[in-house]
């Protein structure tokens, strides 16, 4: 089969599987005894396996083919001068997202089999996943507009029945809804700021939503209104990215199962919206000031979420905050228009934040489903294997070399050092030393001191093969993918020159440098990029060292004159009490007036009340000709009868005029 045929098969997979899945969950509904659990699991984890083989032969053939392959599965709709087919591309850009979410995704479907085989809705579950799994495919593979937009509001719904998988309790039907309206607000943005490019294009004569076509004639846009256009779209990666004002979903999104989480977290949803920026870098490079906007929104919101995090008892809510914390750091590469640099990250993330959330729920399902970190401590002699994965997730998201995450990070601390933005890059530096502080908090709270609910520790134990072997291959991939995006200083980054096709190369030197001017600023180039790494490397040790000092030995956290910056963090900035003060208690209180003095009042009991007084008052009047008085009769139809006379003899003379 020719590779380009094989294309529309990688989101298929998954979607027969959800579909038959759906049927199966369907039927057996009624049933006392419900499917068997290992056919259910083999179904649901076959499809993104195969769905990932095919994408693993496809990236392999990009190696010689950058533009990748394009198939047309069907024309989706065809409207005037617009034509919108579903188009599915795989070029190196989307290959890389689809390596991530078939890859990454499988394992979280094959842990999820251990994780979950005591709960109720099991094949309800994985009818969801491989939903979620289809339509985030389709978002990375979409080679329009439009088509990327269905899938975008596929994990958005997708998102809300996992994060809802427990809907019988309030608080988690509430989580999930929350997430489905902040996205929806996100999403508006994204609609009209791909109205808008379609409008203006077509002003110039170029009517399309093809991310290729735009590429090719961006140069017909003026930078203000990619700028407006750009703004418009960032709008929506801030929605399913999460970054400020509307992360406020995120951290609540922990009311779905473990699994759920990992899979939002590290492989799908969350980096939708990087990905969506990188994809349209012919855009936002011609609007800078709308990429420094970008950038300055995503390293606010990294210092942000990592401020919050240092304040968390729950285990899932610190690696949620975690979570908007990096993507802050893809925000913050991607506005400085190192796009490789934020893709990078993005795809070391997805292996060491799997790999925490999973470890995570091992832990959690460990200890009978307490999240609570004051409630663990000594796990490290129950759960060796899930403390050592969780370590190697610990060392690399902090920044210690040789793992991923350093690498990353690096390359996006250096990117904004090179565009002379020093103040994001001390931020930046400083949320580095908050992030190995925060993770290495929760890991010695977690696995070192002694045990605080000595009941669920005495039954602790490891998990299943099926749960550990996922965390295996994830450390595994966290230990060696850092190396693919080696700094300049040590031969280059072999994925940024992989991704220069599709999203361009970042400068580091002049281009008109030669000769003893090039090897000069080159090797200037390289000292700086080593000074800036020893001093990432040396805020990590000291976030290691300090959370040592503080919670290696000790049962509870401890902030002494931190206390009043302590409450401000952990109540995450007051964002949902504002939130819920003014938007929704205030649009309820807002549309509960409105509803009883306009609504009730004048449109529902007006015309109830009105029309009666307008009977009674028209009655009132025409009374009146009902006298009893034979004269009073008279005289109406001696009136009525001129009356008639003169319309005949009236109409007569007309006619004969």
């Amino acid at each position: 089969m020719q590779s380009t045929a094989l294309v529309s098969l990688i989101p298929l997979f998954p979607l027969v599987g959800a579909i038959v899945l759906g049927l199966v969950a369907l039927f057996s509904s009624h049933r006392e005894v419900g499917p068997d659990k290992g056919l259910v699991g083999f179904l649901a984890c076959l499809g993104p396996i195969m769905s990932c083989i095919v994408a693993t032969m496809l990236f392999a053939d990009l190696r010689t083919n950058p533009q990748g392959f394009v198939h047309v599965a069907f024309t989706w709709f065809s409207v005037g001068s617009l034509h919108v087919p579903a188009e599915f591309w795989v070029d190196r850009l989307s290959g890389v997202m689809i390596m991530i979410v078939t890859f990454v995704g499988s394992l979280i479907h094959i842990y999820s089999v251990g994780y979950m085989q005591h709960e109720r809705g099991f094949t309800r579950f994985f009818a969801y996943l491989n939903l979620f799994t289809f339509s985030m495919l389709v978002l990375v593979l979409a080679k329009n507009l439009p088509l990327m937009f269905l899938g975008w509001e596929g994990v958005g719904a997708c998102s809300y029945l996992l994060i809802g998988y427990y809907f019988t309790e309030t608080e988690k039907a509430q989580a999930a809804n929350k997430a489905f309206i902040v996205n929806r607000i996100g999403d508006l943005g994204f609609l009209i700021g791909m109205f808008v490019l379609f409008w203006y294009l077509g002003t110039k004569g170029v009517w399309t939503v093809d991310f290729a076509t735009i590429r090719e004639n961006a140069h017909l846009i003026t930078p203000a209104m990619a700028g407006v256009i750009g703004i418009l779209l960032f709008v929506g990666a801030c929605g399913k990215s999460a970054q400020i004002p509307l992360h406020v979903w995120l951290a609540d999104a922990m009311a779905g199962p473990t699994p759920v989480s990992a899979l939002i977290h590290a492989a799908t949803m969350v980096t939708a919206g990087v990905y969506m920026v990188a994809r349209m870098a012919a855009l936002y490079n011609l609007a800078p000031s709308t990429s420094h906007v970008i950038a300055i929104v995503g390293m606010t919101t990294a210092i942000m979420a990592a401020t919050i995090a240092i304040t968390q008892h729950n285990i899932k809510k610190v690696l949620a905050y975690s979570t908007v914390s990096q993507l802050g750091y893809m925000f913050a590469a991607v506005g400085a228009g190192a796009y490789s640099a934020g893709v990078f990250h993005l795809f070391t993330h997805a292996f060491f934040k799997a790999l925490l959330f999973l470890g995570a729920g091992a832990v959690i399902h460990a200890m009978h489903h307490e999240e609570e970190m004051d409630n663990y401590g000594g796990l490290w002699k129950k759960l060796p294997f899930t403390a050592t994965t969780m370590l190697i997730g610990c060392v690399a998201i902090a920044g210690i070399p040789p793992l991923a995450g350093f690498f990353s990070k690096d390359a996006i601390l250096f990117a904004q050092w090179q565009q002379g933005w020093y103040w994001l890059w001390g931020v930046g530096l400083f949320t580095s030393f908050l992030t190995a502080f925060y993770m290495f908090r929760m890991w010695f709270l977690t696995f070192l001191g002694t045990p605080r609910d000595h009941h669920a520790y005495d039954g602790a134990h490891e998990g299943p093969a099926v749960m550990n072997v996922p965390l295996a291959i994830l450390a595994a991939g966290t230990l060696v993918v850092g190396f693919l995006g080696l700094p300049e200083a040590m031969g280059g980054s072999k994925f940024a020159a992989w991704l220069a096709p599709a999203v361009g190369a970042h400068a580091h030197l002049p281009a008109d440098l030669s000769g003893k001017a090039l090897e000069a600023a080159t090797y200037g180039l390289h000292q700086t990029e080593y000074l800036l790494a020893a001093f990432a490397i040396l805020g990590a040790v000291a976030g290691i060292t300090l959370a040592f000092l503080r919670y290696g030995g000790q049962a509870t956290p401890v902030f002494g004159r931190a206390r009043g910056l302590f409450a401000l963090f952990q109540n995450r900035y007051f964002f949902d009490h504002i939130n819920d003060a003014v938007f929704v208690r205030g649009s309820i209180d807002f549309l509960g007036w409105g509803f009883r003095h306009v609504v009730d009042r004048w449109i529902i009991d007006g015309p109830i009340r009105g029309l009666p007084t307008l009977y009674y008052k028209f009655s009132d009047t025409v009374r009146v000709m009902q006298s009893g008085a034979v004269r009073t009769y008279a005289y109406a139809m001696l009136l009525g009868t001129l009356a008639i006379l003169f319309v005949v003899m009236s109409g007569w003379s007309l006619l004969r005029f």
